[in-house]
């Protein structure tokens, strides 16, 4: 069965759930200070499939250009180096034991402006996807219209409660691009 009703917060939720999202994929963009969060997208083949190198090991920052990797398990060692050097991150781990030690390199002019790029290229999906919520809420609304629940009235306020939180989300993730893109430039 159908939605039959308008829920401004379930689309506040949606617009939200995109925001962070792309939070997170900004977090995972190397600006040349270490950052645990670094490694987050890597996957390693271990037992058989694909697993976060999170759930294999600890990451941490000891140092402001360094990571530190504890794998947990000693025969995974070899996996967790082989992910972390294929990975894109451009990343050259050093095995210690079972702890895995990565120097962050400056990143060049080149380097920071591709960086720069691959942000920009996050925040267009995350508006993208608030503004599919968006086209969402403004389809159930004139839905509801033809349907004869919801009076002419409450169309053109609530079209403007939906348009009033995409543009609130658009401009924290204009925000976040922005502090995102210092962050990376900033030698």
């Amino acid at each position: 069965m159908a939605q039959t009703t308008f829920d401004l917060a379930d689309l506040n939720r949606r617009m939200d759930g995109a925001v962070q999202s792309f939070k997170s994929d900004l977090a995972s963009l190397r600006t040349g200070r270490a950052s645990a969060n670094v490694l987050d997208p890597i996957t390693v083949e271990a037992y058989g499939a694909r697993t976060p190198l999170t759930q294999l090991a600890t990451v941490s920052v000891p140092e402001a250009r360094l990571l530190s990797v504890q794998v947990w398990d000693r025969s995974m060692v070899q996996a967790v180096e082989k992910a972390i050097r294929e990975s894109d991150l451009g990343l050259n781990p050093q095995t210690e034991g079972q702890v895995l030690r990565i120097r962050i390199p400056e990143l060049n002019e080149q380097r920071r402006k591709e960086m720069v790029k691959v942000a920009h290229k996050y925040a267009e999906e995350a508006k993208i996807a608030v503004r599919h919520v968006r086209r969402d809420g403004i389809d159930l609304i004139k839905k509801l219209e033809k349907d004869g629940h919801l009076p002419k009235d409450d169309v053109a306020k609530q079209s403007d409660q939906v348009q009033k939180a995409t543009d609130k989300h658009i401009g924290e993730i204009d925000q976040a691009l922005a502090s995102k893109e210092k962050e990376i430039l900033h030698v």
